[in-house]
């Protein structure tokens, strides 16, 4: 593995730290709340960040990634680039690319995806999906969603659509997250043939008003999903195109696989800033007449949180340069995502423990890190389910 980043992902990360560290400061963070910071996000597109994770890659996401993590910047950054930009470039059709990328390039679309495919969402054989996600990131401000239903089939909505709704939830997340709510909503299946309507953004509604009272289908985990009560016309999706010939099923591990990778590199970030901060802390702040940085215990804290932030580091970029080279890397985002998962965990929980009461307080920037922290831990899974992925995906590989 060549650990060295090309010129183009070196000039977009610094850009990246640049913009960054200039406009995601803890007054900024303060005022978004949970919300997008509309000015840092137009800033990001205008600058041509979003446009260029086409060119420098899944690694160059990663590293861009990573710079958001250390300031936590409240935009939708990885959900668009990884559910939009990267999945319709890599298995979108030519007419699709041309027409869906450059929305998404520009920032005036926003995407995200209701992954992993756990029996939330169901589709019949007409195309008609039902069903609910009860978290899905960034929903507020998609206006794009990758569904992921549970057959492993992917297929792409509009949230303004009849038939899909978006519910707030109460969470610790510090970004915007909604519940996504499907009641007879009309897609088609990835790589499926055309079946009703002109495709996302058509004009045609062939379909019957829906009039349901609720969502068809189990909740995530298998709990009745009463929320929606819908009216109107379906919505209607398109197929998405696919190239080589990839399955269903393999467009849907390679998008959940680029989307662990990516998420483990934001982690990366999220660990290295709060690090960071502690190491601040424990520098300038005195006990009996010496910084707190010269105790051992202090010492060997801050080492062990970042020798894990360095493993969660390291675990994404080979994940990313594989996938970027062609290399097989199913097994690497799963070690990529468990090391974002179990060692994230610690590694936040150690950066507010070294600021001693002060991590307590709820508005110290410190906080946030262990907030990300601890949301980028559920989203990705615990560790102990990524373990246990991993390790029937080695024993389905079997010795080499």
């Amino acid at each position: 593995m060549d650990f060295v980043p090309t010129e183009e992902q070196t000039a977009a990360q610094g850009l990246a730290a640049r913009i960054f560290g200039d406009l995601s400061t803890h007054e900024r963070l303060a005022g978004a709340g949970t919300g997008t910071d509309a000015e840092l996000w137009k800033e990001l597109c205008a600058a041509g960040l979003t446009a260029a994770v086409e060119e420098v890659g899944l690694l160059g996401l990663v590293l861009l990634l990573e710079e958001q993590g250390r300031t936590t910047a409240q935009v939708p950054f990885a959900a668009s680039c990884v559910y939009g930009l990267l999945a319709v470039a890599s298995h979108g059709t030519d007419e699709q690319r041309d027409r869906l990328l450059p929305p998404l390039r520009d920032g005036t679309a926003v995407a995200t995806g209701a992954f992993p495919a756990c029996g939330g969402m169901r589709a019949d054989g007409e195309g008609r999906l039902s069903g609910s996600v009860p978290y899905v990131p960034w929903l507020r401000d998609a206006s794009l969603v990758l569904v992921a239903d549970s057959d492993r089939g992917l297929w792409i909505v509009r949230t303004g659509d009849p038939g899909v709704a978006t519910e707030p939830v109460e969470t610790t997340a510090p970004w915007s997250a909604a519940r996504l709510v499907l009641d007879r909503a009309y897609g088609e299946r990835l790589g499926g043939e055309r079946a009703h309507g002109e495709g996302l953004g058509g004009e045609r509604a062939h379909g019957e008003g829906l009039g349901g009272e609720g969502a068809y289908g189990e909740g995530l985990g298998g709990d009745q999903a009463h929320e929606g009560r819908l009216r109107g016309a379906g919505a209607y999706g398109e197929p998405l195109g696919h190239v080589d010939n990839v399955s269903l099923s393999g467009a849907y591990e390679h998008v959940l696989a680029a989307s662990r990778i990516a998420f483990a590199g934001l982690q990366a970030g999220v660990c290295a800033g709060s690090l960071s901060r502690a190491v601040a802390h424990t520098n300038t702040r005195e006990q009996f007449g010496r910084p707190l940085s010269t105790k051992q215990a202090v010492l060997l804290r801050a080492a062990d949180a970042h020798m894990d932030t360095e493993a969660i580091r390291v675990t994404a970029y080979e994940a990313a340069w594989r996938h970027d080279t062609g290399l097989p890397y199913g097994t690497q985002a799963l070690s990529a995502a468990w090391w974002a998962s179990e060692a994230g965990t610690r590694v936040v929980h150690a950066g507010q423990h070294l600021h001693g009461g002060t991590g307590a307080d709820l508005d110290h920037p410190v906080h946030r890190h262990f907030l990300w922290g601890r949301q980028l831990d559920a989203y990705l899974g615990c560790g102990s389910e990524v373990l246990q992925e991993l390790g029937q995906s080695l024993v389905k590989e079997g010795p080499e």
